[in-house]
């Protein structure tokens, strides 16, 4: 177990934003969170890394757990000079050769010099990426990373973070409104609306009622965009249901 969240429940002031949320995440596995605007999807992303904390329940963490984190949106200002390799030696400094090697692995080497402002929404989200794998990561969380994005730039993201974690052996928790191409991406998906409605591999949770309510999709194309062959194996039938 890499990090898991057990009974947990979290309120914004006196209103409940997630409730009894019971998962855990293993070496290696793609994890997908997914739910509608407002579901905690965000919040429970910033309770995992320690940001929130729990109204009540706990999270624990693997001793010395290294998570490399992308958020959700990050802006940066167009007047204020910040290189790409200036960017990835934030907050602490790294070696050029460590720098290239983190943009070779992401697909933008290259691109060292151009200005963050100038970078194409593609381009930034792969430099993001190369600054979260500095670390080595046991596990990357990424929340919404595709935002802005053409379908084709977020199928070949997707196809990204698919490599990173074959070639680094990392967990990957993803939050994700791209139904279309995250229900083939993952080896396990949670379908998240203030608690879990259901959570499972993509197929049963496809399936499965609750999250055929909240989307409206009851037949097979959100199956058909993304081959995916799975590197662990699942119960056919391990969709949980509140």
């Amino acid at each position: 177990m890499l990090i898991a969240a057990t009974n947990m429940s979290v309120t914004h002031g006196s209103t409940p934003v997630l409730r009894d949320v019971d998962f855990q995440i293993e070496k290696g596995e793609i994890v997908t969170v997914i739910g509608p605007n407002g579901s905690g999807k965000s919040t429970l992303i910033r309770a995992l890394l320690g940001v929130l904390t729990p109204s009540s329940g706990h999270i624990a963490r693997a001793k010395g757990l290294r998570i490399g984190y992308i958020p959700q949106k990050l802006a940066i200002d167009a007047s204020f000079p910040m290189t790409v390799r200036r960017f990835l030696s934030l907050p602490r400094w790294i070696s050029d050769d460590l720098a290239l090697r983190a943009l070779e692995r992401t697909g933008v080497a290259g691109l060292e010099q151009r200005q963050m402002s100038d970078l194409s929404g593609g381009q930034f989200q792969r430099v993001l990426l190369a600054r979260a794998l500095l670390s080595e990561p046991d596990i990357l969380i990424l929340d919404e990373p595709t935002q802005g994005l053409d379908h084709p730039g977020i199928v070949a993201f997707y196809e990204l973070i698919e490599e990173v974690r074959r070639d680094l052996g990392c967990a990957v928790l993803l939050v994700s409104h791209d139904l279309h191409v995250v229900m083939r991406a993952s080896d396990r998906v949670i379908c998240l609306n203030g608690h879990i409605c259901c959570q499972g591999i993509p197929s049963v949770v496809q399936n499965a009622p609750e999250y055929q309510a909240l989307f409206g999709i009851s037949d097979s194309s959100t199956l058909a965009i993304y081959e995916h062959h799975h590197d662990h194996s699942h119960d056919e039938n391990g969709c949980c249901h509140d």
